[in-house]
């Protein structure tokens, strides 16, 4: 499992720890990364995915996952989440 953001892309990112002495030696930047279930109202279902902390605040601004995935470009989301984005077309389409 990667140290990725499923739906921001962010990732692990290298750089320096320097001392007072300016001796420089590698370190990284990891991503505020929570696995979290992503619960769909609408279909009675959830998902679990690895999210950032802003990943999880946009899809709240957005008003849940539900609208988060219909006014998200298909392309944009991951293989998990595209899927439940079609099957939320197709209960919408129906109903």
């Amino acid at each position: 499992m990667s140290r990725r953001c499923a739906i921001t892309g962010k990732g692990v990112l290298t750089g320096n720890n320097v001392s007072h002495a300016h001796n420089k030696t590698r370190r990284r930047f990891l991503p505020n990364l929570q696995s979290t279930m992503l619960y769909s109202e609408t279909l009675a279902r959830g998902v679990r995915v690895n999210l950032t902390a802003r990943a999880i605040r946009t899809i709240e601004h957005k008003g849940g996952v539900d609208a988060f995935l219909r006014g998200t470009q298909a392309a944009k989301l991951p293989r998990e989440l595209r899927r439940m984005k079609r099957d939320l077309e197709k209960v919408a389409a129906a109903g």
